[in-house]
């Protein structure tokens, strides 16, 4: 009997490039897991930091109260994120509202305001990148930040790249490792569901998925930049794997040949919580767990149909 599609792994990563968080469970929101891409590395102007100009950033560890993937769990005066990285005395943030908020915050196309953690953190990543930053938090009481809506109209995130949530599947890694001289981990990648027992790229196809009572709309392919050349154990970029070996049979050419080719390649697929299709909405559990297993409701025919 085949074996059902599970959750392997799900990870948070609450400080924007920053090293991510494996946890056992995750409450679903609107905008992404709930404290994934909460916090933004800026420079003296504002901008976002991320790994493709700051790999050092891959150095640095994130650590949550265990509480705090509990769903409707309110943070304290006693509840901090704690950063650590090589070299660097830890950093304890309050995870209360902060008073402080920055003006001119921008990310890829989006700007706007966020909190601002304040002198110690900002003197920590001035002293830990070599260079004036700051560290803010997104402000979800008055800003949105929307995915683009002519893939999903109506979604928002965080701080992440485009959309809410990145789903992969072990497969998928299993097999472009079989064409890598050294084999990479799904760190790399940095999805947010890992899944198991699913075909090589599967998930390319899913449209439409069920994890408990929560549904998830694909969105379009995750096309890749050159992010996963970092080692993220040592914060090292590669020269060019593993996105050499991507685009040989993963790129848009090879994947949409009868599209315009755009010198894109794609690991993982982008979705949104449709929460327009899920029971209950407003009462049931919203709480995704290591085991959960996965109910593909809705598939495209092939790759040459998926959005880019």
């Amino acid at each position: 009997m085949e074996e059902a599609t599970k959750i392997q792994s799900l990870f948070i990563y609450p400080i924007k490039s920053c090293r991510g968080i494996s946890v056992s469970q995750a409450t679903v929101t609107h905008s992404g897991f709930q404290w994934d891409r909460y916090w933004l590395v800026v420079n003296y102007k504002g901008r976002a930091c991320t790994q493709k100009v700051e790999p050092k950033l891959a150095l640095v560890e994130s650590e949550l109260p265990k509480e705090a993937f509990f769903e409707d769990w309110e943070p304290t005066k006693e509840s901090f994120l704690v950063v650590r990285a090589p070299g660097m005395s830890p950093l304890k943030i309050p995870m209360t509202k902060p008073s402080s908020v920055a003006e001119g915050v921008s990310m890829w196309e989006w700007s706007g305001s966020a909190f601002d953690e304040g002198e110690e953190a900002a003197k920590w990543f001035s002293d830990y990148l070599g260079k004036q930053s700051r560290l803010v938090r997104f402000n979800q009481e008055t800003e949105t930040r929307p995915s683009p809506p002519e893939y999903a109209e109506g979604y928002s995130t965080t701080f992440a790249n485009t959309f809410p949530y990145m789903v992969s599947s072990q497969g998928s890694l299993d097999q472009l490792n079989t064409l890598l001289q050294e084999p990479v981990p799904m760190n790399r990648f940095r999805p947010n569901i890992l899944v198991d027992n699913c075909d090589p790229f599967g998930e390319d196809l899913w449209d439409e998925i069920k994890i408990n009572d929560l549904v998830f709309q694909g969105v379009r392919l995750c096309s890749r930049c050159k992010l996963p050349t970092v080692n993220q154990e040592t914060g090292v970029p590669d020269a060019t794997e593993p996105i050499e070996t991507l685009m040989k049979f993963r790129s848009d050419k090879v994947l949409m040949p009868d599209k315009k080719p755009r010198g894109k390649c794609f690991f993982g697929k982008d979705m949104v919580w449709n929460w327009n299709r899920t029971k209950n909405e407003g009462k049931g559990k919203k709480t995704i767990k290591i085991g959960d297993s996965i109910s593909v409701l809705r598939k495209i025919h092939s790759r040459a149909e998926a959005a880019v």
